[in-house]
């Protein structure tokens, strides 16, 4: 396994349940961090938890290419060159398609899609000038498996994996390696508001998704993890 020590890693969406939980195992294994999220009550107390100086932080609306473009003058306002991107953010709309509206579906497509491309044009380039680095994203099982009433948040997940895959073929003669993490079933806050019948009891743990990411991060120079599924036990026919 490739060292942490040392590397310049983006966590994007650091103040959700995974997100933080990936934060604080990648600050103890001693990359230099840079966290970013919408909510700065909950980032501050996050950078605080991970030793952070308010340099290393940045509250941005990702869908929005002048708060994108900001974060990047910011990231590299204190790091030369970025070694790791990972992707925590997005949203989840679990409605059937007659209660579903057009700006849920709207939003869903913004945070899940539109904000990952905005992303990625503004920090790909910095990659391709290295021609090296880690970008990791995680499109959860609906991004490869869609159920009913998810036809926003699949959507949503079936686009990102489809233009990471076609970015991935753009860069491929280079040593940007691209891994997608499918995550079923995590106990976050992501069920907080969800009317559906669910056994949270029996779903992954939001450490041990995190612990999944942080591992993915110290994958071998020599190759790529390409994806991963990890999901609860009752859901291994996925």
């Amino acid at each position: 396994m490739e060292s942490l020590k040392g590397k310049n890693v983006l966590l994007i969406g650091a103040t959700g349940g995974i997100g933080a939980h990936t934060a604080r195992l990648l600050a103890s294994s001693g990359a230099n961090l840079f966290l970013t999220a919408r909510n700065a009550d909950k980032l501050n107390a996050l950078a605080s938890d991970c030793k952070l100086a308010e340099k290393y932080i940045a509250v941005a609306d990702l869908t929005r290419i002048k708060e994108v473009n900001a974060l990047h003058q910011r990231f590299f306002d204190v790091f030369d060159r970025i070694d790791i991107l990972v992707n925590a953010s997005g949203i989840g709309i679990i409605k059937t398609i007659d209660n579903l509206s057009e700006e849920e579906l709207r939003r869903s497509l913004d945070t899940n899609l539109i904000g990952p491309f905005l992303i990625l044009q503004s920090f790909l380039p910095d990659f391709k000038n290295q021609k090296k680095g880690l970008i990791i994203h995680i499109p959860g099982v609906l991004g490869k498996t869609p159920m009913a009433g998810a036809a926003a948040y699949s959507a949503s997940k079936y686009g990102l994996v489809g233009m990471l895959q076609s970015i991935r073929e753009e860069v491929k003669r280079t040593e940007i390696r691209f891994t997608n993490i499918f995550l079923g079933g995590v106990d976050t806050a992501f069920w907080d508001n969800i009317d559906l019948r669910v056994q949270r009891e029996k779903m992954v743990q939001a450490e041990e998704a995190a612990r999944a990411i942080w591992f993915l991060c110290q994958q071998p120079l020599s190759g790529v993890v390409s994806e991963m599924v990890l999901q609860p036990f009752n859901h291994q026919a996925i």
